[in-house]
């Protein structure tokens, strides 16, 4: 273990507010790595992450982002972001040295000298006193290499039963809402009927919702996808979603694909099984979707709001230290530019697994740089990281009830309570929901102040009365009962791919690029990119801009209020009362105006567009 420092509250400076970092945690250390450490005779790839200039980095990104400044959508180029902020190249060499002195081998500086990454046994990754200063914190030190650890993953149900619905004799999901409504007895919370839930969304019918129009379609933008396993045949696969839904094949220039981190397991370790038969493995333990179709889902809902935006996918390693790794590769680019303007990273990492000063850091960088970060604010109650940082746009969820004629029947935040009908008796099983709530490390941002009410922002740390950065800032479509179609292409036993095939997904991991087409539709054919977006959205609050998302009332229909899912798989009836929040469970409530669920509220087509482009006043 390295060496654990005493405890106090380190300061610092963000988006006008500060953090609380509680020092002594092992130096930034990941939380599993202190909790399990890791085998002596295991051989891990480990970065040692470089302090930059915070203080100058925060004055200069507050600076590019706020409108009405002088230096506002003035950005930095990568190579000047390191020039001006970043560690030098005398500290990145004493950490190498210190590196290669234990015997860690193949260390190497990144390309912006934001981290220094090593390879060896991790217990000897002891950060000496005297470079502590030096050190934000260490990465990958008690990672197992379980690729999708960190990945926003959402579905109470096989979505496989709900795909092939239409070959059932009795439906057991709806092509648009209310399609097919469920009488069910006992009573559950009053409630005696449901609407089954969606087969997975059209991207007509998420163009719809959205107000997506050919005018704006993301034309000359580049929106970055972060991933942490490699999808199989991308391209074909997009192309196939296209067809199917009626949408003009994408260019072969538009989508890249890289490998954006180091492979995240030990060089002693076997590499990890068919991300496909993985998940079907996990599916049949958790009634989770059967294959993993999250990469594909993440390009599918930029493709569908934003069919002209250039894609760039960047997979990580499989792990956290991954994941961070190819948020990095966006921002470092060429070294003249940044990869994309735009960053889409439908992924979380439970707070206090890695530094938080880590991503507090790549966020800067990102805002420094003109990148817009959106994360997902998670899919289970409470806060998450990166989200929960201030230069981060975190995106929550809705339920979204889409009618037989495009129109809005319903939407409300994500989160429902759920229960099970076993011997004629209901088990709550709880609360699915979007994450959110109020941060107890950062205090809020100055572009939420006025914003946020009182009853959501202030909470107590250590006894004593703080007021928080509150998550999330906006929100779309994220429930499984109201997901989107995903197509994707299985690798065969022969190693082949297969057939193009689809199935509903959803989460926070839907939201997030939903939100990231629709900046990129708003940021076609401006002087500068949008970058790090709160400020500006924060001020379109109660405009026609945000539609706000509300509570179900009581003059909700009772089909609108819940849905039902019937038996099958050899699966009990299941049903998901909309809109519940549980007092004390990350301090999240659906409300009028800003929530803890759903931000701001969500877009609102054109309105949204026009107020960005009219907020940066450009």
């Amino acid at each position: 273990m390295s060496k654990v420092f005493t405890r106090s509250r380190v300061v610092v400076a963000a988006a006008g507010c500060v953090a609380l970092v509680a020092g002594g945690a092992a130096l930034g250390l990941s939380g599993s790595a202190q909790a399990a450490g890791a085998s002596p005779a295991e051989q891990r790839n480990v970065q040692v992450w470089l302090t930059p200039d915070i203080a100058g980095a925060t004055t200069f990104a507050d600076s590019v982002s706020t409108p009405g400044g002088a230096g506002f959508h003035h950005y930095l180029s990568p190579n000047a972001y390191t020039a001006r902020f970043g560690p030098s190249a005398a500290h990145a060499k004493a950490v190498s040295d210190w590196l290669s002195s234990v015997g860690m081998t193949q260390v190497r500086v990144s390309s912006g000298r934001d981290y220094v990454s090593a390879t060896g046994d991790p217990a000897k990754v002891k950060v000496p006193g005297s470079l502590a200063p030096d050190v934000l914190g260490v990465t990958g030190i008690g990672e197992d290499g379980t690729p999708g650890a960190a990945r926003a993953a959402a579905s109470s149900r096989s979505a496989s039963s709900r795909s092939a619905s239409h070959q059932a004799a009795a439906p057991t999901c709806s092509q648009y809402w209310g399609q097919h409504v469920q009488r069910y007895q006992p009573a559950y919370q009053g409630l005696t009927k449901g609407s089954l839930p969606i087969c997975g969304y059209s991207a007509a019918q998420m163009r719809a919702a959205y107000g997506a129009t050919s005018a704006n379609t993301g034309k000359g933008v580049t929106v970055a996808l972060t991933e942490d396993s490699t999808p199989t045949a991308m391209f074909a696969t997009l192309t196939d979603y296209a067809k199917a839904n009626h949408l003009p094949a994408p260019r072969r220039d538009q989508f890249r694909e890289v490998q954006g981190g180091a492979v995240c397991v030990s060089a002693s370790s076997t590499a990890p099984a068919d991300r496909h038969a993985m998940a079907a493995s996990a599916a049949a333990a958790t009634s989770g979707p059967p294959v993993d179709d999250e990469a594909e889902m993440d390009s599918e809902a930029v493709y569908a709001l934003a069919p002209d935006a250039d894609q760039l996918m960047i997979v990580g390693g499989g792990c956290d230290q991954g994941l961070l790794d190819a948020a990095l590769t966006v921002l470092t680019g060429d070294g003249n530019h940044p990869s994309a303007t735009i960053e889409s990273n439908s992924w979380q990492i439970p707070v206090g697994t890695e530094p938080a000063p880590v991503m507090h850091a790549i966020d800067l960088r990102a805002a420094a740089e003109g990148v817009g970060a959106y994360f997902a604010s998670g899919d289970t109650p409470g806060l998450t990281m990166p989200a929960s940082d201030p230069y981060a746009t975190a995106v929550g969820g809705t339920t979204l009830g889409i009618g037989a004629h495009n129109e809005r029947v319903l939407e409300t935040g994500w989160s429902s309570d759920q229960a099970s009908l076993d011997s004629g008796t209901w088990t709550d099983s709880g609360i699915s929901s979007a994450g959110g709530g109020t941060s107890p490390d950062y205090t809020q941002p100055a572009y939420q102040k006025g914003v946020v009410p009182a009853s959501m922002s202030q909470i107590r740390v250590g006894g004593r009365p703080v007021t928080g950065r509150a998550v999330p800032d906006l929100a779309a479509d994220g429930d499984p009962d109201t997901g989107m179609l995903v197509g994707y292409i299985q690798q065969g036993t022969d190693a082949k791919p297969g057939p193009y095939q689809s199935e509903p997904n959803a989460g926070t991991s839907l939201a997030t690029p939903l939100v990231a087409a629709l900046v990129a539709d708003a940021q076609q054919g401006r002087p500068a990119a949008f970058g790090f977006i709160n400020p500006l959205l924060y001020r379109l609050s109660g405009t026609a801009a945000i539609r706000d998302v509300l509570p179900p009332g009581a003059a909700t229909a009772q089909q609108d209020r819940d849905g039902y899912t019937p038996a099958s798989d050899g699966l009990s009836p299941s049903v998901d009362v909309f809109g519940v929040t549980t007092p004390g469970a990350g301090q999240q409530v659906i409300a009028k105006g800003y929530d803890t669920v759903t931000g701001l509220g969500t877009p609102n087509g054109g309105a949204f567009i026009d107020g960005l482009r009219k907020a940066a006043g450009r």
